[in-house]
């Protein structure tokens, strides 16, 4: 079930791009567009049915829930990624330039990704943890909480990059090139002149 809604993630975001500019059907685009949230939806009702319904829990059960977290935060900025790929490619919109970080703004920029990141660390450990309150004891939902040690190690090496940013944050480029030394033009060495007289 995992493998498939990946399939389909990418297979209903290929379409409703392909279908908006290649194919020029904004409104057949637009609804398949509108069906990539609903993956999310299946694969976490499937879950639920599955152990609701008897089935041993397994660490696929918890790998569902850790992918559901991250969908859900990563989900939307993918889209928009590939929109603007798209939209580029086939409908001859401009590039956007990417802006230079350093500074204060790259310091930003990294822990607005270091607490996106944490957002979806947040999800995918709240809904392992009601699986395992929907299994019943803590016993039957040990296969669901192996994810736990994988997402919090990721979640505290990934610190590391917004840490080191605040530490060294860059100059902006004009404060490196007026840090250079500037050389002096050599002058060249003016001509002897000749003081004997006539001459």
């Amino acid at each position: 079930m995992i493998l498939a809604c990946d399939i389909l993630f990418w297979g209903f975001l290929a379409g409703g791009l392909a279908a908006r500019y290649a194919a020029g059907r904004r409104g057949l685009g637009k609804a398949l567009l509108l069906c990539v949230p609903l993956i999310d939806v299946v694969l976490l009702g499937a879950t639920v049915l599955s152990i609701h319904d008897g089935a041993e829990p397994t660490v696929w059960h918890g790998l569902s829930a850790a992918y559901l977290g991250m969908t859900v935060v990563y989900g939307h900025r993918t889209v928009r990624w590939a929109d603007a790929k798209f939209a580029r490619r086939f409908g001859g919109a401009a590039a956007l330039p990417r802006p230079a970080l350093y500074g204060r703004a790259a310091v930003r920029d990294a822990w607005k990704s270091w607490c996106r990141f944490l957002l979806a660390y947040a999800i995918s450990v709240g809904m392992i943890f009601a699986l395992v309150a929907l299994v019943g004891t803590l016993d039957k939902g040990a296969p669901l909480l192996v994810w736990l040690n994988p997402l919090t190690k990721v979640l505290v090496y990934s610190l590391l990059w917004p840490v080191a940013t605040t530490i060294w944050p860059g100059r902006a480029p004009e404060a490196e090139a007026e840090r250079e030394p500037k050389l002096e033009p050599e002058l060249e060495p003016e001509p002897a002149r000749d003081t004997r007289q006539g001459r």
